[in-house]
């Protein structure tokens, strides 16, 4: 399947040294749809094969030139054979079952294509599992002793030249199973790679969508607060506007202000998403000593919030941990703002080194019903992702007196 990414070629440029099955495995687009062609180390190796099999046949021929009891016919089709065998070779890579079947047949009637025969044999444990190698090499090793029975050797005795042929036909199929399994490792190696590669790939898309969830919260907790406020001052402004001239001055101020925040906010948030490092980029991060700030800024809102702060060393809380209790402090009183308007909020946060950071933020029953808000509920389960990765948890819910409760922990490490 083809998902768009550019991968480097698999052989850069060295098909040539490398078998062409071999090759054709390792970069399968290159030769798709048509059967992989034999490379120059391919053509190296048939007519090394192809001359060590004239070479034995020719020597298998003198000996039996020099045996006064095979017949001259007998001799003449020897040859034949042992030539068409020798032949064969040039088919044995892409038929090397068929191929190593014909020959181990042809070579209990010819001694001259004996050298074809265990080249095909070899081909035949280099490309095929091993079940094919044992039963076409079993049935070899079986009729070693019948064939020397009918057909001894004149110059070796008969335990010698079955105990000799037997031998080598057992190293010649070892050998072939080593360059196989030799062959197989380099194809694992290469799947392995190309999974590390994917994988890889994968963990990168993970992680910038990891990012983008956590700019998309932050974007969510900084802005709702912000756009909040002004909503709060335009329906004031909406609804009184007879109020006296300060009163209406002040609270323009204020959307203007908050509409200043909201879009350094943004700016800051774009800023984050072009350089990709949200420690380091726009404005100072909040901390758990802007909570002060905050509640200022709502109550001035017309909210009526108290802070009930008990801290120990205050100075030593970790800069993750005071940034995520005041987004969550923040995203609290956006709900509240929201949802139970004119309603006092109480705010408090207890905690120590070692016992962690408490936060609640809790309001009572608001005295009129609110109108419902498109797409509520998102922030708090932002909340609850925002606290799980910070190590702590986040519990939140409707109280006995009609009051709404978020409840936090996070982690707070001793002092050292």
């Amino acid at each position: 399947m083809d998902d768009g990414t550019a991968t480097a070629p698999v052989l850069s440029g060295r098909r040539w040294w490398l078998p062409s099955a071999l090759a054709h495995e390792l970069d399968p687009d290159a030769g798709r749809g048509r059967r992989p062609r034999r490379t120059a180390r391919d053509w190296v190796v048939d007519f090394a094969c192809f001359f060590a099999a004239v070479v034995v046949g020719v020597a298998a021929s003198d000996t039996l030139h020099g045996d006064a009891r095979v017949p001259d016919g007998l001799v003449v089709a020897d040859q034949v054979l042992g030539a068409l065998a020798c032949g064969a070779v040039w088919l044995r890579r892409r038929h090397p079952v068929a191929v190593a079947v014909a020959l181990s047949v042809v070579g209990l009637v010819s001694e001259t294509a004996g050298g074809a025969e265990m080249i095909a044999l070899f081909t035949l444990a280099v490309h095929r599992p091993f079940r094919y190698v044992a039963w076409v090499g079993g049935a070899q090793l079986a009729v070693l002793p019948l064939y020397y029975w009918l057909r001894p050797d004149p110059e070796l005795p008969f335990l010698v030249s079955v105990t000799f042929v037997a031998v080598l036909t057992v190293a010649v199929i070892g050998w072939g199973m080593f360059v196989r399994s030799k062959r197989q490792l380099l194809l694992s190696l290469r799947d392995r790679a190309r999974r590390a590669e994917t994988e890889a790939r994968l963990r990168a898309e993970q992680a910038q969508r990891l990012a983008r969830e956590d700019i998309a919260r932050e974007m969510h907790d900084v802005l709702a607060h912000r756009l909040t406020l002004l909503s709060v001052h335009a329906g004031a402004l909406e609804f009184r506007p007879d109020a006296p001239r300060d009163e209406i001055a002040r609270a323009a101020g204020v959307i203007r202000e908050s509409a200043h925040e909201a879009l350094q906010d943004l700016r800051e948030i774009i800023g984050v998403l072009r350089a990709g490092d949200r420690d380091d980029a726009g404005r100072p991060q909040p901390t758990l000593a802007s909570l002060d700030a905050l509640v200022a800024e709502s109550g001035e809102a017309g909210m009526k919030v108290t802070l009930d702060r008990h801290v120990t060393d205050p100075d030593t809380v970790p800069a993750s941990v005071g940034r995520t209790a005041y987004r969550i402090v923040q995203e609290a009183l956006t709900n509240a703002r929201k949802h139970a308007p004119g309603a006092p909020v109480t705010v408090s946060v207890t905690g120590a080194p070692g016992d962690g950071l408490s936060v609640t933020v809790r309001n009572p029953e608001p005295e009129r019903p609110a109108p419902p808000v498109p797409g509520s509920g998102q922030g708090l389960i932002g909340l609850t992702e925002r606290a799980g990765l910070a190590g702590g948890r986040l519990e939140h819910g409707p109280c006995g007196d009609g009051g709404f409760e978020v409840r936090a922990w996070l982690p707070w490490a001793p002092t050292p």
